[in-house]
């Protein structure tokens, strides 16, 4: 059979227009296709809706009473479309949004009080962990990732970018003295961030190019980067991090930033991951729009 709703429809305008042509000319039919539409409709049916002639059409006691139930679905199925529809066109409904512990933390917390106010009818439900996910499967809307993206079916937005730092504590460094160059790092307590190829407790990376491997050593190394930080502050040890980890301490000279002969690595960018939607909902697109606005500076 061919479509059932597109049937529907071809027969309700059919009964009001009075005819086949004129409904076909409202839907953007062809008469032939019109009428192949309703002689479908009857033949699943089983039964006439209209008694035909030359020149007009006329309900049957069946078709009346299928009219009524058709005027009535299509109208629910209106309904239901215009309410799916307000998800996309109005932010409102619960935002799922997944983001790394620290940044979600430092970077997204301190701004959710102020995207309240401008959309009222967004709950955010942020849920903050290191790990990967699978944003599909757990059923996110939304999801912030640093670093390279592997290749996903997953729709990505670049919203930031991130710049590393090499710090220490200035109480280290008067023991220990600043190193210059990359290689001197050797000689140094390196704090490692446990889930990095390029900051990891065993290798840093650096060069524009990220060609520039350097083995360390160091007796800490974690999985949360706030957690280095506080152990750099502490006198610990130098630690390699993205520089939104540090940047209060190092505008509060509890950490003091160095430099080196080499260029610190690419760690990628800022992103944000949703659902590969041809349209994402308006919940997802007003919490990026304010994301990768305030962002910016």
């Amino acid at each position: 059979m061919l479509d059932r709703v597109t049937a529907m429809q071809v027969f309700t305008r059919a009964a009001t227009a009075g005819g086949l042509s004129a409904a076909a000319r409202q839907l953007g039919l062809s008469s032939a296709m019109a009428t192949k539409h309703v002689d479908a409709l009857e033949t699943q049916l089983g039964v006439k809706l209209f008694h035909r002639t030359t020149r007009r059409l006329t309900l049957t006691e069946a078709g009346r009473g299928y009219l009524a139930a058709c005027q009535r679905i299509l109208a629910e199925l209106d309904e239901a479309d215009a309410a799916a529809a307000s998800y996309r066109l109005d932010a409102n409904g619960t935002l799922r949004m997944n983001a790394p512990v620290s940044f979600g933390v430092r970077c997204i917390a301190p701004l959710l009080a102020e995207f309240s106010r401008q959309h009222p009818r967004v709950r955010v439900e942020l849920g903050l962990n290191d790990r990967a996910i699978d944003m599909l499967d757990e059923r996110w809307d939304l999801t912030i990732r640093i670093g390279r993206l592997a290749s996903s079916r997953l729709t990505a937005r670049k919203i930031a970018n991130v710049d590393m730092v090499v710090c220490g504590a200035p109480a280290y460094l008067a023991v220990h003295g600043i190193p210059r160059k990359v290689e001197e790092l050797a000689e140094h307590n390196c704090l490692g961030y446990s889930m990095s190829e390029l900051a990891g407790p065993k290798t840093w990376v650096f060069g524009k190019d990220n060609s520039h491997h350097v083995t360390i050593r160091g007796n800490l190394f974690a999985n949360n980067g706030d957690a280095l930080a506080a152990a750099a502050i502490a006198g610990q040890g130098l630690v390699y991090v993205p520089m939104l980890i540090v940047c209060d301490a190092l505008k509060a000279g509890t950490l003091v930033a160095i430099e080196l002969d080499q260029p610190y690595c690419n760690l990628g960018d800022i992103f944000a991951l949703y659902p590969p939607e041809r349209r994402p909902p308006a919940k997802v697109r007003v919490m990026i729009d304010y994301l990768a606005s305030a962002f910016a500076p």
